[in-house]
């Protein structure tokens, strides 16, 4: 049961781990358009990879058990390379389900209540939407490739001349 892909134990410490990063993706992206008026793509990447850091750190001590091991420097490549393209999924896909909402349905906005914040429910539902594909996809690449000895490392480091 514990080598299975879908055990409850760490599908919810991986959910719990990832809704950290998720939450900490999405201030950090909503800061910097609001302070720093730059792009919405460029501050998804920004964000994303500032989560990046929070991810690493709780993935590897809480998700799939894999503080006790020794291989951290193939952890960290491996993480690496699932996060970039979990990174292509996060910003490109919110990127493009955002252009398609406020084509086909026009822009949707909401003011929060005894504020002045209007929050973009477009950017809000196209980076949640990407998120949850970017999650999905990076519980079973961490779980099937980042934290299990696959030969990868080995493999890369001879391709390399490491």
């Amino acid at each position: 049961m514990p080598d299975q892909l879908f055990n409850r134990r760490d599908l919810i410490a991986y959910f719990v781990v990832a809704a950290t990063g998720a939450l900490t993706n999405l201030l950090v992206a909503t800061l910097l358009q609001e302070w720093f008026h730059i792009s919405y793509k460029s501050a998804l990447f920004l964000g994303y990879w500032f989560s990046f850091v929070v991810g690493y750190f709780l993935t590897r001590l809480f998700a799939f058990n894999a503080k006790n091991t020794t291989q951290s420097r193939r952890q960290i490549v491996k993480f690496t390379l699932v996060s970039i393209w979990s990174c292509v999924i996060t910003v490109y896909g919110s990127a493009i389900l955002y252009d398609i909402s406020t084509k086909w349905l026009g822009t949707f906005t909401f003011l929060i209540p005894f504020s002045v914040k209007e929050v973009n429910l477009n950017k809000l539902f196209s980076q949640v939407t990407a998120m949850g594909a970017s999650f999905l996809s990076n519980y079973i690449l961490h779980k099937q490739f980042t934290f299990r000895d696959t030969g990868f490392y080995d493999r890369l480091k001879v391709l390399l001349g490491i």
